[in-house]
C-alpha cells in the first residue's frame, strides 16, 4: 500500500487557514506575471532587442515583484516552502542569464503536491509552462489552487484505484493561460532542461470540468427536448455534486491508461499513430471508468451513478462538437459512443426529440467497452499495422468514413513498402465526418460552448445568477 505523506509543515486532515487569493499579495503577483507575458516569445524568451521590446531594467523590476509577491505568500502554505524557495531561484536566475529559454526544472522537481493530498489544501504555483487547450506558447503562469481531495476518494484510492500520481485540484484563480479550455495542470507542459526521469503528479481541474458539463448538459437538454430522470436533472443543478463525479472519473480514468491488455507506450507519446488510435485510447478509459462505476453504484456509493451520467452526457454532447475537425480524437470516441448507443437502441432520434432508455444504457455501454478491450487483447498479437486496420474496422463499423479516405479502401489502396508512421499521412484530418444530428447539434450549440471558455464554478453560478 502506498504510504500517504502529509505535506511538510502541515498537519494531516487541515487546510491552509487563510485563503491565497485573499492576501494583498496575490493581486501583486497576478499583474507582475501578466506584464512578463507580452513580452516571452513562444519558447518562453524574451528578446531584449525586438522592435517595442523592454529594456533588461523593466523585466527584471516585474521579475523581483513576482519575487516578492512570492515570499509574502509563502508563509501561508508551509508546505510548499521548498517549491517556493526553489522557485524564487529559478526566476532570478532566469534573469541573470538575460531572460533566454526558460529552464524551471530545480522548482519542478521540488514542487510535489501528491505527496500530501488533503481536501482544500492550497497550492501558490507559478511556472513558465504551455496549456492544453489553452495557450501553446511557453509563457508564464501563476495559480492559486487548491485540493480536491474528499475522504471517501481517498479511501478508493488508497483500498482500490491505486493512482498515487493523482491531483483532483480546483481553480481559487489564475492568470492568463487558464481563461481558456485548459482544465489541467501537467509536469511536462513546463519548461525545463531536460525531462525529468519520471513525473510525481498530475492535475485535473474539476471545478471547470464540472461546471463545462453543467453548461452544455442543460442546453443540449434542452435543445434536444430530453426527458431527464430527477435525478439527474437534481445532479445538472448541483456544482459540488458533479465536481464529486469528474474527480472519480478523471482518477479512474488516470490510472485506466496503465492497466489493462496495453501496447508498451498506452499513452502513445513516443510514436505516430493514426488519431482514432488516440480516440479509442481516451474513449477506452472513459468507458471504464464508467464500467467501475456501475459496480460502485451497486455497492452503495452515491457518486457512482453521477459518474455515469457524467460520462455518457459529457461525451455525447460535449466532445464530439467541441474544437476543430483536424484530428479531433475526443470528438471521434464522442461520437463513436453515440452511433454505438444509437444502434443499439439505447438511444433514439425520433420526432425531433433524443430519447434515452436509461435501463439499457448501462448494459450497452460495457458491451462498447467490451469490443474495445477485446481489440486491445487481440492486437498484443498483431502486427502495428494490422492493428491499426483491426481499430479502423472497429470504428467504420459504426461511424461512416469520409468518402475521399485512402485508409477507408483498405490495406490494397496504401504503399504498405513504406513504414507504418508515414502511412499516417494518409489519414485525411476529418478521417470520421460529424453526422447530420451532430453537425445540426454543433450549430445550436457553438455560442454556449464558447461561453465556457475560462468557466469555473464561481464564473458559473454568477452567471446563473
Amino acid at each position: 500500500m502506498t504510504e500517504i505523506l502529509s505535506p511538510v509543515g502541515v498537519q494531516a486532515g487541515t487546510t491552509t487557514a487563510e485563503r491565497v487569493v485573499e492576501h494583498a499579495a496575490w493581486p501583486v503577483l497576478k499583474d507582475a506575471v501578466e506584464a512578463l507575458r507580452p513580452w516571452q516569445s513562444a519558447d518562453g524568451s524574451i528578446d531584449l532587442h525586438a522592435e517595442g521590446a523592454p529594456t533588461a531594467e523593466d523585466v527584471r523590476r516585474e521579475v523581483e515583484r513576482a519575487v516578492a509577491a512570492i515570499e509574502a505568500l509563502s508563509p501561508l502554505l508551509p508546505h510548499d516552502a521548498a517549491y517556493h524557495r526553489a522557485l524564487v531561484a529559478d526566476l532570478r536566475s532566469w534573469a541573470d542569464g538575460g531572460f533566454g529559454v526558460p529552464d524551471f526544472l530545480d522548482s519542478l522537481l521540488a514542487f510535489q503536491p501528491a505527496r500530501g493530498r488533503a481536501d482544500g489544501l492550497q497550492h501558490l504555483v507559478v511556472f513558465p509552462m504551455y496549456t492544453q487547450n489553452g495557450n501553446p506558447d511557453r509563457n508564464f503562469e501563476a495559480v492559486v489552487l487548491r485540493m480536491v481531495w474528499p475522504e471517501w476518494l481517498a479511501d478508493l484510492e488508497r483500498t482500490r484505484y491505486d493512482n498515487p500520481l493523482f491531483c483532483g485540484i480546483a481553480f481559487e484563480d489564475f492568470t492568463a493561460g487558464y481563461d481558456t479550455n485548459s482544465a489541467v495542470l501537467f509536469p511536462e507542459t513546463i519548461a525545463v532542461r531536460e525531462a525529468p526521469e519520471r513525473f510525481t503528479w498530475g492535475g485535473i481541474f474539476c471545478d471547470r470540468e464540472a461546471a463545462r458539463f453543467r453548461r452544455v448538459s442543460e442546453a443540449a437538454v434542452d435543445v434536444l427536448g430530453i426527458d431527464l430522470p430527477d435525478d439527474v436533472r437534481a445532479m445538472l443543478a448541483d456544482q459540488e455534486r458533479c465536481q464529486e463525479a469528474f474527480v472519480l472519473w478523471d482518477m479512474v480514468h488516470d490510472r485506466t491508461h496503465s492497466h489493462g491488455d496495453l501496447p508498451f507506450d498506452p499513452f502513445m507519446i513516443k510514436q505516430r499513430q493514426p488519431f482514432w488510435m488516440y480516440g479509442l485510447e481516451e474513449l477506452r478509459c472513459d468507458l471504464t471508468a464508467f464500467k467501475e462505476a456501475v459496480k460502485l453504484e451497486a455497492e452503495g456509493l452515491s457518486q457512482a451513478r453521477d459518474v455515469q451520467y457524467a460520462v455518457i452526457f459529457d461525451r455525447m454532447f460535449r466532445f464530439p462538437v467541441t474544437g476543430d475537425r483536424v484530428k479531433n480524437y475526443d470528438g471521434l470516441g464522442g461520437q463513436l459512443l453515440f452511433a454505438y448507443l444509437h444502434q443499439h437502441d439505447a438511444v433514439r432520434w425520433t420526432d425531433n426529440t433524443l430519447h434515452i432508455d436509461w435501463e439499457r444504457i448501462p448494459q450497452v455501454t460495457q458491451e462498447l467497452c467490451g469490443e474495445i478491450e477485446k481489440l486491445y487483447r487481440d492486437g498484443i498479437d498483431r502486427p502495428k499495422l494490422v492493428h491499426w486496420f483491426a481499430a479502423y474496422d472497429l470504428v467504420s463499423s459504426y461511424l461512416a468514413p469520409h468518402p475521399g479516405s485512402v485508409w477507408a479502401k483498405g490495406p490494397d489502396a496504401l504503399d504498405l513498402s513504406l513504414p507504418p508512421r508515414k502511412l499516417v499521412d494518409e489519414v485525411l484530418p476529418d478521417e470520421f465526418p460529424l453526422s447530420m444530428f451532430y453537425e445540426a447539434l454543433r450549430k445550436k450549440l457553438r455560442e454556449v460552448i464558447a461561453s465556457t471558455k475560462g468557466i469555473t464554478a464561481g464564473s458559473a453560478a454568477g452567471a446563473a445568477a
